[in-house]
Order: structure tokens, then sequence, then C-alpha cells
């Protein structure tokens, strides 16, 4: 967990866009795993109490 909250919090979905794009080009069936969904969600607490805002708001 050397990687900043912000950045944390993001992989996911840049890798959700891509596993959308290889699906939409190849016509195949992808299959998203993400490996530990506490490091999603606690980035996404720290981006949300750096920006002073409720979590379901950031």
């Amino acid at each position: 967990m050397n990687e900043p909250p912000g950045a944390r919090m993001r992989i996911a979905l840049s890798g959700l866009t891509l596993a959308e794009q290889f699906r939409d080009e190849t016509g195949a069936d992808v299959l998203f795993f993400i490996d530990n969904i506490f490091r999603f969600t606690q980035a996404g607490s720290e981006v949300s109490a750096l920006l002073g805002r409720i979590p379901s708001a950031v």
C-alpha cells in the first residue's frame, strides 16, 4: 500500500475501462476480478476524508 489513496481509488475504475474496451473491440466475454476490495473502499474513505465529503459523494 505504498500508492497514494487517489491512485488506489482510480485503479479499479481504470481496470474496468480496459475490460470494457476489450469487450467492445473483441466481442468476447470479460471477467473483471478485484482481489482486494478493501483497499479500494479504504482509498475511497481516505480521499473523502481529505476532501471533507462523505464517502458516497466522492
